[in-house]
């Protein structure tokens, strides 16, 4: 298996006589080709159809390690959507040719992905591409963001509702407004065609968490899953952490003889690095899982990806367990940060533990509060991983309670 590229690497390559390419370990099809004039470029290679293709993405180090393996991750979200890339930037300079104009949609848009979303963080970076790629672009592609009109829109969002799909209209919505915002601040646009569209489906914040019969039959209906999915699960309990967190976890990342996980700021959702102790029972999960020589994902089925596509899995979870009022597996997160308050937990704790800067780590707070709780947050994971192996078990989760109330 090819090794990611890195920047030193990347520095230190020297031409030879003939053109090279040198695969990318991270991003499947990505490759950097190094020229005899000592030029390099990015260039992704993949399947459409039955046919082989390559797509240039641009040259290096115009083009850095980051934004060349983002593009090449939009790319595979094209292909996944059923649309060749190398097609669809063949027909975007066909139409900048017959409509030069700067307001293009497609035109905005690689720049909106190129100034703009290229700074958020990684998580949010991969949703937005996924967004402009599957509902954008295909509706408003070859069009004029100044000739987009209110019912254009409205008839657009109706469509993704009644798929039915309302909170991923409202998504869309949101970062095609954003995308004009971005045309108003550039100058592209006088003003943005869409403002004050309200977005098409009431959302209200969730508050679920699972009462501990409903933890113990979702651990329980884990059990009747493959080991890798069952390993996702179980893990999305015991640590809280996000559900891509978990679901995309390297190795690398895991030190089991530390008992710990570092996960890197390109993978955390707000882009800070992220340490989390890991209970004993963790770490007996973690080393039970079965392991694809050469992978360097944690769960995977064919070794070159992580998990993807989680919806499958929840549905067999509920199909296995009894009857329960509607949850999702982020909802398994909110019921960790629930369940160890009421095990004694301290907030401050409880959000290091999350990775969350807001709450009592925002603003000031933030600036000079720098203590790791490093010992408190393994204290908490080993109560929490106590407490539910006491569900799970059918033990007296009282007891546990009073005694995690003395020790955290």
């Amino acid at each position: 298996m090819s090794k990611a590229l890195t920047i030193k690497a990347i520095e230190n390559f020297k031409p030879g006589a003939s053109r090279r390419e040198v695969p990318d370990g991270d991003v499947r099809g990505l490759y950097l080709q190094i020229f005899p004039s000592g030029k390099a470029s990015w260039a992704f290679r993949y399947r459409f159809g039955a046919r082989t293709r390559k797509l240039t993405i641009g040259a290096s180090p115009e083009i850095g390690l980051k934004d060349a393996r983002d593009l090449a991750r939009a790319a595979h979200l094209q292909i996944a959507g059923g649309e060749d890339p190398g097609a669809v930037k063949q027909a975007a300079r066909t139409d900048a040719k017959a409509l030069p104009a700067r307001d293009m949609v497609e035109k905005v848009a690689a720049q909106f992905l190129a100034r703009h979303v290229k700074n958020l963080a990684a998580a949010t970076r991969i949703e937005v591409g996924r967004i402009i790629a599957k509902e954008i672009l295909p509706t408003f592609r070859g069009r004029r963001l100044s000739e987009i009109k209110r019912p254009d829109v409205i008839e657009w969002l109706d469509g993704i509702v009644d798929r039915p799909a309302p909170i991923a209209a409202n998504r869309a919505l949101g970062w095609l407004k954003g995308l004009c915002n971005f045309a108003v601040e550039r100058g592209i646009l006088d003003t943005s065609p869409i403002a004050g569209i309200k977005a098409p489906a009431a959302e209200t914040p969730r508050d679920r968490v699972l009462s501990d019969d409903e933890l113990r039959a979702v651990w329980q209906a884990a059990d009747a899953l493959e080991p890798v999915y069952a390993g996702l699960i179980k893990l999305l309990i015991l640590t809280g952490q996000r559900l891509r967190e978990v679901s995309e976890m390297e190795w690398k990342e895991i030190a089991l003889d530390a008992k710990l996980w570092t996960l890197p700021a390109a993978r955390a959702k707000n882009s800070i690095e992220h340490s989390i102790p890991l209970s004993d029972w963790t770490v007996e999960i973690l080393k039970a899982l079965p392991r694809i020589a050469g992978s360097d994902f944690v769960f995977t089925i064919n070794g070159r990806n992580p998990i993807r596509g989680t919806h499958p899995v929840k549905r067999r979870i509920d199909k296995l367990g009894p009857p329960m009022p509607p949850w999702v597996l982020h909802d398994l997160r909110r019921s960790v940060a629930s369940g160890m308050a009421r095990l004694g937990v301290n907030l401050p704790v409880i959000e290091k533990l999350l990775n969350h800067v807001s709450g009592s780590f925002a603003g000031i707070v933030g600036v000079y509060q720098r203590h790791s709780f490093a010992d408190e947050k393994r204290a908490a994971m080993q109560v929490w991983a106590r407490y539910v192996q006491a569900i799970v078990t059918g033990e007296t989760a009282g007891n546990i309670v009073e005694l995690a109330k003395a020790r955290v």
